[in-house]
Formats: C-alpha cells, sequence, structure tokens
C-alpha cells in the first residue's frame, strides 16, 4: 500500500535551509536584519551601511562605511553600451524588462572571457565585488529607464552625494528636501531584505546549480516583476487611480469584493498580525503627505484600509504605503517595481554568498499524477535499449 505524498503548495511552511540573514521574530512580530529590527535600522542608518550589515554580517564602523562609500560611487556610472542596450528595449516594455537585460549584459561584460561555467560560481571576494557594482550602478539604469519614457536625457551620478541623495538626483534632476530624501532611504531599507521571498528563493535555487551571481540576480528579477511580489506596489497605485476619492472607498470595495477581487497591498504570507514594516514606511508617507499639502492621499489611504480590515481582518503589507509615496516623490508607477530591485538586489547577493558558502543543489521532488506507463504502437526496441529494460526486470525480480 502507497501512502499518499504530503503536498505543500507553494512549499507553504517548508523550511528548506537555514539562514543567518533576517528573520521576523514572532515574538515581537518584528523583521530582523542579522538581528537588527528593521524599524531600528531605517530610523538611524544610510542604506549603504544596511547592504554592508546584510553582506558582512555586522554594521559597519565609519572607517568601513567610508570605504563603501567609496567604492559605491566609483560604480555608479552607466556604461555606455549598456545605455544603449536599455535603448533598444522598446519603450512601451514594462521597466523591469529594461532593468532584467541591463543586469544580464553587466554580467556578461563583467565575466567575459571565462574559459569554462565552472568558473562562474566565483571566489567569496569576487562575489562581493559583484554585488557591490550591481548595487552601485542599478540607481542608474532604474532612474534612466524614467527619465527615457519621459523624453529626458540621462543624468550622471554625484559623487558628493549619498546613495539615497544621488539616486533622486539622477532621477529628477535635483536633490529634493530632506523629508524626502529620508523617506526614500527608509523604503530602500524596508525593502532590501526579506527571507526566502519567492525572488530570494530563486535567486538561491540558480546559485546553487554553481551559476554566476548575475544569473542567480537576473532570475530573481523575473520571479519580482511578478504581481503576487514586486508587482503588488504598483497594483496599489492602480487601485488608488480607480477610486480616485477617499468617499468612493465603500462602492469601490462593495464591487471588488463582490466580483472576488483581490485586493493587492494587503495580507502577507509571514505576517499574520501585519506587515512590521508598515508603520516605519507609513510614517514616512506621512511626513510626505504634510510636506506636499497632499491630504487627500491620506484620508484615501486611511479609508480603504479601515474599510479592508474591518471587512476582512486582513492587514497591508508593505506595499500599501509604499506605492503612494513613491508616487508623492515623483517616481511614475510602473517604476516602482525597479526601485524594489534595487533594493533588494542587496538581499539577493547576501543569500546567493551564504547559498555558495554552504552549497546543496536545490533538487525537490514531485508527486507525479499523469497517465500511468504507455507505448508508442509499433515501437520496436533496439538492443541496448532491449538490455537496459531487462536488467530493470531482473533487478525487479
Amino acid at each position: 500500500m502507497t501512502t499518499e505524498p504530503d503536498i505543500k503548495k507553494g512549499l507553504a511552511g517548508v523550511v528548506v535551509d537555514y539562514t543567518a540573514i533576517s528573520k521576523v521574530n514572532p515574538e515581537t512580530n518584528s523583521l530582523l536584519y542579522r538581528g537588527y529590527p528593521v524599524q531600528e535600522l531605517a530610523a538611524t542608518q544610510p542604506f549603504e551601511a544596511v547592504a554592508y550589515l546584510l553582506w558582512h554580517g555586522e554594521l559597519p564602523d565609519e572607517v568601513q562605511l567610508a570605504q563603501l562609500r567609496t567604492l559605491e560611487r566609483s560604480y555608479r556610472h552607466l556604461p555606455a553600451d549598456v545605455r544603449a542596450v536599455i535603448d533598444r528595449v522598446p519603450i512601451d516594455a514594462h521597466p523591469m524588462d529594461e532593468v532584467r537585460t541591463a543586469a544580464s549584459l553587466i554580467g556578461a561584460r563583467d565575466l567575459a572571457g571565462m574559459g569554462s561555467v565552472l568558473d562562474a560560481s566565483g571566489s567569496a571576494e569576487e562575489n562581493l565585488a559583484r554585488s557591490i557594482r550591481l548595487f552601485a550602478v542599478l540607481p542608474a539604469i532604474v532612474a534612466y529607464g524614467q527619465r527615457r519614457r519621459r523624453g529626458l536625457d540621462p543624468i550622471e551620478p554625484r559623487d558628493d552625494l549619498d546613495y539615497a541623495a544621488n539616486f533622486l538626483w539622477m532621477t529628477f534632476g535635483d536633490v529634493p528636501e530632506d523629508v524626502v530624501v529620508d523617506a526614500f532611504n527608509r523604503s530602500m531599507i524596508l525593502y532590501a531584505e526579506h527571507s526566502f521571498n519567492a525572488s530570494t528563493f530563486t535567486a538561491r535555487v540558480i546559485a546553487s546549480t554553481l551559476s554566476d551571481l548575475y544569473s542567480a540576480v537576473v532570475g530573481a528579477i523575473g520571479a519580482l516583476k511578478g504581481p503576487l511580489h514586486g508587482g503588488a506596489n504598483e497594483a496599489v497605485l492602480h487601485i488608488f487611480d480607480e477610486i480616485g476619492d477617499a468617499s468612493n472607498v465603500v462602492p469601490w470595495l462593495d464591487e471588488a469584493l463582490a466580483h472576488k477581487r483581490k485586493i493587492m497591498g494587503f495580507g502577507h504570507r509571514v505576517y499574520k498580525r501585519g506587515d512590521s514594516r508598515v508603520p516605519t514606511m507609513k510614517a514616512a508617507l506621512d511626513t510626505l503627505v504634510e510636506h506636499y499639502g497632499r491630504q487627500e492621499v491620506a484620508e484615501l489611504y486611511d479609508k480603504l484600509e479601515s474599510e479592508f480590515v474591518s471587512r476582512k481582518g486582513i492587514y497591508p503589507n508593505l506595499d500599501y504605503p509604499s506605492g503612494p509615496a513613491y508616487n508623492l516623490m515623483g517616481f511614475d508607477t510602473p517604476t516602482f517595481t525597479p526601485l524594489f530591485v534595487a533594493a533588494r538586489v542587496t538581499g539577493w547577493t547576501a543569500h546567493i554568498m551564504e547559498q555558495l558558502a554552504s552549497n546543496a543543489l536545490i533538487r525537490p521532488l514531485s508527486a507525479y499524477n499523469g497517465p500511468d506507463e504507455r507505448h508508442v504502437e509499433g515501437y520496436v526496441p533496439d538492443e541496448a535499449m532491449a538490455a537496459v529494460a531487462a536488467r530493470a526486470e531482473e533487478a525487479a525480480d
């Protein structure tokens, strides 16, 4: 008698490996990066320091942070050939296609001349250097993507600005007030890492084959593009645009729930008592609302949240406050998920390096539920195949 396999659709509840990079503390419902609550990091640290923490396990001292900043600023420039390839992506393609294509070319340039795929995975030192290069150039890729869709020329990076301020400079051509830079820096930290989410697990699967770090990141970008993962922050803005005003929330939600529509920006596979990152990002959104004098955004946000929570008991996730925050900053809605890439590349690369440090090929099993064995009519096995079949029968006996 055969035992039915215990299928875990979506790998829900399956623990596949250890990680020292992040966890959700069930006692406090806080997301921890290397043990630090993310809300504390977002309130006190520049994004470069959090990237260092994810890669190295500890926050940097002043010298280490200065060294990372010097290195990161040396890699900010968008190479001409990468820009040329982005220009060949159709202007009406999704920006994630630009990011994925650019990351692939950057990897091909960096690995050119490699004699064998057996050398692809690289040493720990090589992969850290690759991680920093991607971290540094992704803002230029994302910023140029938005500018070219607006018919604007690219803006060169500035080496006198930190990561967050320079990102905004390359996108908009000026450095906004500190309240905006701070809100953007916080959002990058909150999006940087979240354990074995779909894109991170994709990156680890690819890394486990001993492929190169760039291929793993490109795979992760593909996973993040999906609306059930990174694309959710875009969907939140589309919902806000549909509703239009807080006074329309109730009839809109009545119709959406009647049609069993999935309301993006709410719910999370890990958090059952609310996403611990939301209060920090909501506070940042509130400062932007006040700064730009856009109280109607907060009214719509609060009304939809209160109505949905009261009816369904499902709380917002990080995408819910980040979408309107990015909109207030001036980012186009299709740019939201590329912003997620620029942040999450730090977590992805930390996980890739962790995977390679104690690697095992990730190769799960499946339970087959197709037709029983059958044969093509008229097929006659050759001698070699007949011998294999005979040996199999002997072994079965």
